[in-house]
């Protein structure tokens, strides 16, 4: 791989998640990894060294779990990209995979959880909206919740999905809704699994709550979770045995979550986001204390605690790619193949919006002198952040000689919720002004060419960059959208169910009641002011920023004769083979190098 160029070679080197493991023979991992050129699910059997791929599909999986036994891996696969498919299983040892559950129709993950005798499952389609299934000792599946509202099986996030669901004794199921509210502040609702009747219920529709992980002993019902309610996020104890509710009292500045107990229950593993970057803490619940974990400066993706009480997480930062690491330093499992070459460190960037607020993001930075080109590279979402990861596609740009800089614009996660509810009613305006700030603020810097300014991004952040290019033609030199946003009202008529909760929550509603509201907030009304080259990155199967409008909107530039060029992939709103990823940023380098003058051969 040495004869590559240094970006490819950074791309191609495998990755891996943080295994996760059976509860009762914890010995038996399992963890995805694009080892094979394609993300697959791959099984570990700790003691004995064991590992083997599980799944072998194309288009590609990423999400797998052990049976509560071990005896069986249970995982997601779609068939074409468009992130439809089926939970299927296979037997740890090997042979062929069976349908979970019999009888469910292909549609939407919405999570899954697995218990003793029992197994749980949320699905969406454009028909009936959101379903929870479940079964029980094999049996067939029984729906217990159906909603038009969003509704899911909680742990979709903080890596939870094998924690958050079902109780340890499997005699209570979590579940996220936005019958309250809206999807940005889902509440939580526990339910009787068998019957699906309620048991408790917390949010109403104004902050967020989330469960994260049941605690770990047979017939104790006590759930961690976090909550917004002050805007900061905050880890708390519900008991659902008694009802009671308790924060956990800890004075960080960041958001804290318990993300996994001790085994015997006595304490909790907490996380602190603070500003891109991660802590671990022990939080001792007698005692009513914490203790910092000792880990490198970076982010951490996830973390869980194993049997014997040792720590296991998931640690990166702009330097290194991610490596899993134990609580003494070592690595208990690592990612087959080809060592990542570094990349070049991640400096904090701070910088004040039109409203005399402060954003925070990134700058990486070239080696050797400016003047450089600037990339302003805008995260997608719009709810998420960049962090201190180590990042091949910003890595490859800083190759090429560009100054990249990285804005968490209002709209992005880990800032507070005012922060992130900021785009509420406001949606391609906060976003875009914090971008175009942004901008300005790297104009004023000495080492930066005001005459070679791109702007890119994908999913969100492409369509932040349509906006941009439409809205501030005099300050981009070019930009590139991947997967992105181009016609807001035929976006929301073809994409997901999930993603049109989303968009009601942001719009307030459909493009039939609110079709102001989506007309400002859609590219294709600013395209015919578009004057820089823009490249689009468009996948054929993406059901969240679907291939329909994104061709649309690359219409409306062929018409009106504006400098664009189109890139179409056969899977949907991201590829997870490495030549396709790698694929498509040489196409991204190319036409950057020609439309970007004194960029570097790379």
């Amino acid at each position: 791989m040495s004869e590559l160029p240094l970006w490819e070679c950074r791309f191609r080197a495998p990755r891996m998640t943080l295994p996760r493991w059976s509860r009762s023979a914890p010995d038996r991992t399992v963890f995805a990894s694009n080892e094979s050129g394609v993300w697959q699910v791959h099984c570990w059997n700790v003691a004995t060294g064991e590992r083997r791929k599980i799944s072998d599909h194309p288009v590609g999986v990423t999400q797998g779990y052990a049976s509560l036994d071990g005896a069986e891996v249970v995982f997601w696969q779609e068939d074409t990209g468009d992130e439809t498919g089926r939970w299927l299983t296979q037997a740890f040892e090997g042979g062929g995979s069976e349908p979970l559950f019999e009888g469910l129709p292909v549609g939407w993950n919405d999570g899954v959880a697995l218990g003793p005798g029992i197994a749980a499952v949320a699905i969406a389609d454009r028909d009936v909206g959101f379903a929870v299934f479940v079964s029980i000792d094999g049996g067939p599946a029984k729906e217990i919740a159906r909603s038009t509202e969003w509704i899911g099986i909680a742990g979709d996030r903080d890596d939870a999905g094998d924690r958050a669901g079902l109780s340890t004794d499997g005699t209570l199921l979590a579940l996220q809704h936005a019958e309250h509210g809206d999807l940005l502040h889902p509440s939580l609702r526990i339910v009787d699994p068998r019957t699906g009747g309620t048991v408790g219920e917390r949010g109403d529709g104004s902050s967020s709550v989330f469960a994260t992980a049941w605690s770990p002993l047979e017939g104790d019902l006590r759930l961690a979770a976090v909550h917004d309610e002050q805007d900061r996020e905050r880890a708390g104890i519900w008991d659902l045995a008694t009802g009671a509710w308790s924060d956990l009292d800890i004075s960080l500045p960041g958001d804290v979550t318990a993300v996994d107990w001790w085994p015997d229950a006595s304490a909790l593993l907490l996380r602190h986001a603070y500003d891109g970057r991660h802590e671990l803490y022990r939080h001792d619940l007698a005692a009513a204390s914490s203790s910092r974990i000792e880990t490198p400066p970076g982010s951490i993706a996830s973390a869980r605690v194993r049997p014997d009480g040792s720590i296991w997480y998931l640690h990166t930062d702009g330097v290194h790619r991610a490596r899993i690491v134990d609580d003494r330093g070592d690595e208990p499992v690592a990612v087959l193949g080809e060592p990542a070459p570094p990349g070049r460190p991640f400096i904090d960037w701070r910088y004040a919006n039109d409203h005399g607020q402060q954003v925070h993001g990134w700058i990486v930075q070239p080696e050797g002198g400016g003047p450089y080109p600037v990339m302003v590279f805008v995260h997608g979402g719009p709810h998420w952040l960049y962090e201190d990861t180590y990042f091949p596609e910003v890595q490859a740009y800083v190759d090429a000689g560009f100054l990249v800089a990285m804005p968490n614009y209002r709209g992005s996660s880990g800032y507070g919720r005012a922060w992130s509810d900021a785009l509420t009613g406001d949606v391609g305006s906060a976003d875009v002004d914090d971008v175009t700030a942004g901008l300005r603020d790297l104009l004023g810097r000495r080492d930066v060419d005001p005459s070679r300014t791109v702007v890119a991004g994908w999913s969100w952040g492409g369509y932040i960059t349509l906006m941009e290019l439409g809205r501030y033609p005099e300050l981009w030199s070019a930009g590139m959208a991947g997967v992105p946003v181009g016609d807001y009202v035929r976006a929301y008529e073809e994409e997901a169910p999930s993603l049109q909760a989303l968009d009601r929550a942001l719009m307030g509603g459909t493009p039939a009641t609110e079709p102001e509201a989506f007309r400002r907030s859609s590219p294709i009304t600013y395209a015919d002011e578009v004057a820089a080259p823009v490249l689009l990155v468009i996948g054929e199967n993406d059901s969240r920023c679907p291939v329909g409008q994104a061709l649309a909107y690359a219409d409306r530039l062929k018409e009106q004769g504006k400098p664009h060029e189109v890139y179409l992939y056969t899977t949907g709103h991201g590829a997870l083979a490495t030549d396709e990823d790698v694929r498509q940023q040489r196409v991204v380098l190319d036409f950057l190098h020609s439309v970007v003058p004194g960029l570097r051969a790379i």
